[in-house]
């Protein structure tokens, strides 16, 4: 198994800047971050799983080592197809840590090997979600200051249709 990439799991839906701030420090730890974006039709996601893809591209473009993949199968799948071990999860508030305790060790379970790597968001960003972001701009708010140029106008583009 390769040590020197991580897999950075999630709907993406949309990716916000806060998504990016931990792509970009993770990079800097890892030779390679694959940007593994779910299928999760479960959470009936705002933008297609191909959006999701194209977006997520064109945000992390200018970071080195950086891959985006969509995925639709179990994440230790998904983390042995990629011949990787290590997954990046991002904590935003203590909430967050009693879920991802547990998916840690249920991934643990199905693939010993597995571990995850769970890193906070700059203190100024630890507020930002997507799903906060997809409200605001559906209800017409000015979301630039959460999500990356082009997420901002995809999000403009399908709330005014």
């Amino acid at each position: 198994m390769d040590n020197r990439t991580i897999i950075y799991p999630g709907t993406f839906d949309p990716i916000t800047i806060g998504h990016v701030d931990l792509v970009e420090r993770a990079s800097k730890l890892f030779d390679r971050v694959v940007v593994a974006i779910a299928f999760s039709e479960k959470k009936t996601p705002l933008f297609s799983l191909e959006e999701r893809v194209a977006l997520c591209s064109e945000a992390l473009a200018g970071i080195d080592g950086v891959e985006v993949k969509g995925f639709s199968n179990l994440l230790t799948d998904f983390v042995i197809s990629e011949n990787a071990r290590c997954v990046l999860r991002g904590l935003r508030a203590v909430a967050d840590f009693e879920y991802e305790f547990q998916l840690a060790n249920m991934n643990r379970a199905l693939y010993p090997e597995f571990e995850s790597i769970f890193l906070t968001p700059s203190e100024h960003l630890s507020y930002i979600s997507s799903s906060l972001v997809r409200e605001i701009a559906a209800l017409n708010g000015n979301i630039t200051p959460f999500v990356p140029e082009n997420v901002s106008k995809a999000l403009e583009e399908k709330f005014q249709q």
